[in-house]
């Protein structure tokens, strides 16, 4: 009979303090980790070199993420991580917007919050990738909203692909309002997966104005894939001003930074 090891994660309690860390943000730098935890650089890479190894991680450059199967799942989890934050930025969204207006929103945990801030909005026009966000705001008589077609992830019921980029291109709109996965002084604006930069860039060209929606947990943080360059952003929504090399960044491209505290 033989007889295998179990699993890493279930008898190293500094491993499943790393991904229990992962899981919650989805991503995180070394530095990061080894901060939060109080322990070297180097006890966060050899852990971390065993959880990749058992794809319970994937190691990027600086940091860690969770793979695609486990990070998309985390969608429940992450609506209700910085709820009250999100809930202020949604609000001071939906404030600024007026019924009869047009607008874009991808598929965030965030944009969620902003279309429930919406639902007493009149007349909207509005266009997204995300089935949550259509069947927030198609229910209220008035407002049209468009679907974009494509392949839909069963983890956050968002639609991606050629498809939804030739779809986006038939539409001329006031807002485009996204969210992002990290914003980082030297990185950018970043998310976790191709087709979130692919929908964002396409959007970006379709509006008049475009706001990114992130809460201070976003700030400094990495992703694996650029959404787009600071100076294609019109905005940033957040509930805490960002840190200072962060927020000299954004100011020098000329993105307006909205505090809603």
């Amino acid at each position: 009979m033989i007889h295998r090891k179990p699993p890493t994660i279930l008898s190293n309690k500094r491993q499943a303090e790393i991904l229990k860390i992962i899981r919650m943000h989805g991503t995180s730098s070394i530095i990061d980790l080894a901060n939060e935890l109080d322990v070297s650089d180097g006890t966060i890479r050899r852990n971390v070199k065993i959880l990749a190894e058992e794809g319970l991680l994937q190691k990027i450059r600086g940091g860690v993420m969770l793979p695609d199967t486990l990070s998309e799942a985390a969608f429940p989890l992450r609506m209700n991580e910085g709820k009250e934050a999100k809930q202020r930025i949604a609000e001071h969204i939906a404030g600024q917007i007026k019924d009869g207006d047009s607008l874009i929103l991808d598929n965030g945990s965030t944009t969620a919050y902003i279309a429930h801030a919406l639902s007493d909005h009149k007349s909207l026009f509005v266009v997204t990738n995300s089935v949550i966000v259509a069947n927030i705001l198609a229910v209220h008589p008035g407002n049209k909203v468009f679907m974009a077609g494509g392949e839909l992830r069963h983890q956050n019921g968002g639609a991606f692909g050629p498809e939804t980029l030739e779809f986006v291109k038939k539409f001329e709109v006031r807002y485009a309002i996204f969210s992002a996965a990290a914003i980082h002084p030297d990185k950018g604006i970043l998310v976790h997966h191709l087709g979130e930069a692919e929908f964002a860039g396409a959007i970006i060209k379709r509006a008049e104005k475009t706001c990114i929606a992130a809460d201070s947990r976003k700030f400094g943080k990495i992703a694996p894939l650029r959404l787009c360059d600071m100076n294609q952003v019109n905005e940033l929504v957040c509930e805490t001003r960002p840190p200072r090399k962060l927020e000299q960044k954004l100011l020098a491209n000329k993105v307006k930074i909205t505090v809603t505290d």
